[in-house]
C-alpha cells in the first residue's frame, strides 16, 4: 500500500480501513462513514477495508464482511487467528511485524490518504511505520489509556467530572499517538446525579465486585461515548479532508476541539 499524493483541492479524501468486524460497534462506524459520503457530509471515498478474520470465524465478522461486499467495496481479509497456527503458536507480540508485512503486500495495489482502524482488535507496528493510521479512543487527550472497560473505570475511580473521544494517529505506544481532534462531554448535573449518589464512597474493587459493568455509572459513561464515537469520527475525516487538521504536523500543535460540531445533533436526553 502506498500514500497518495497531495490531495487536490476538492478531490475524495482516499481512506484504508481496518476492523476485526467483531459487533455493532464496528459496523456502526463504517456505516456513519459511508452514510456521510453518501449525503455529501464527506468527501471521501473508502478505497478498501481490511479485515484479520476470514468467513466461518465469527459470526458478527461475517455480517461485516456482507455489508463490505454489498457497498461494493473491496475486502482484504487475512486470519490473524490461521496466520499464528500457520507460523507454530508463538506469542502473538513475536508475529506482530510478520503479519503486518503479510499485510502490507496484500494491500499494495491501494493507494490511500488515510486510513481508519474502528474496531481492529491488533495492534500494528510495521502498518503504521508505513502510512498514516487514525484510531478512536474513548477518552479526553492526556486522559486514561487502555480498553474501554479500563478507562471508565479510572474515570469512576478518580470521580472525573469530564470524559470525551479523541482521534488519534496510531503509533507502537497504545494510545499514545499524536491526538488530532476530539470531544468531550459532562460527567456530572442533573444527568449523573442519580448515579454518583449510587455509588457513595465505594472504591472501584468494591464497586466492581457488586455489580460490575452492570452498574448505572459505568453504564451512562459507556453510552456517552458511544453516542459521539460516529459523529467524532465522521467529522474528523472532513476535516482532514477540507485541511483543517494536518495529519504529516500531528503533534506539533492543538488538537481540534469538535465539541461545537458534535454536539448539536445529539439525541437530546
Amino acid at each position: 500500500m502506498t500514500s497518495a499524493d497531495p490531495q487536490k483541492p476538492g478531490a475524495p479524501l482516499k481512506l484504508g480501513w481496518f476492523s476485526t468486524g467483531r459487533g455493532e460497534g464496528s459496523s456502526g462506524l463504517l456505516v456513519a462513514a459511508l452514510d456521510a459520503i453518501d449525503s455529501g457530509a464527506l468527501n471521501g471515498q473508502i478505497e478498501f477495508v481490511f479485515v484479520n478474520r476470514e468467513r466461518g470465524q465469527h459470526k458478527g465478522t461475517d455480517r461485516y464482511m456482507d455489508l463490505v461486499e454489498q457497498r461494493g467495496i473491496p475486502l482484504v481479509t487475512l486470519s490473524s487467528q490461521r496466520f499464528r497456527t500457520e507460523n507454530g503458536r508463538p506469542p502473538w507480540s513475536d508475529l506482530r511485524g510478520k503479519f503486518d508485512e503479510a499485510v502490507l503486500e496484500m494491500l499494495e495495489p491501494y493507494t490511500v490518504d488515510v486510513s481508519v482502524t474502528a474496531g481492529y482488535m491488533l495492534i500494528a507496528p510495521v502498518l503504521c511505520q508505513h502510512f498514516i493510521m487514525v484510531n478512536l479512543h474513548p477518552a479526553l487527550p492526556g486522559g486514561p489509556i487502555g480498553m474501554v472497560d479500563q478507562v471508565i473505570w479510572e474515570l469512576i475511580r478518580s470521580r472525573a467530572n469530564e470524559s470525551g473521544v479523541m482521534i488519534h494517529v496510531a503509533t507502537e505506544a497504545l494510545d499514545l499517538g499524536p491526538v488530532v481532534a476530539y470531544c468531550r462531554f459532562s460527567l456530572s448535573g442533573q444527568n449523573y446525579a442519580d448515579a454518583w449518589s449510587e455509588i457513595g464512597e465505594r472504591t472501584v474493587e468494591e464497586l466492581r465486585t457488586a455489580r460490575d459493568e452492570d452498574l448505572p455509572l459505568f453504564k451512562a459513561i459507556r453510552a456517552a461515548g458511544v453516542e459521539r464515537e460516529r459523529p467524532l469520527l465522521v467529522a474528523t475525516l472532513a476535516a482532514i479532508g477540507d485541511g483543517r487538521i494536518d495529519l504529516n504536523s500531528a503533534g506539533q500543535g492543538d488538537a481540534l476541539d469538535l465539541t461545537a460540531e458534535i454536539e448539536p445533533g445529539l439525541t437530546p436526553k
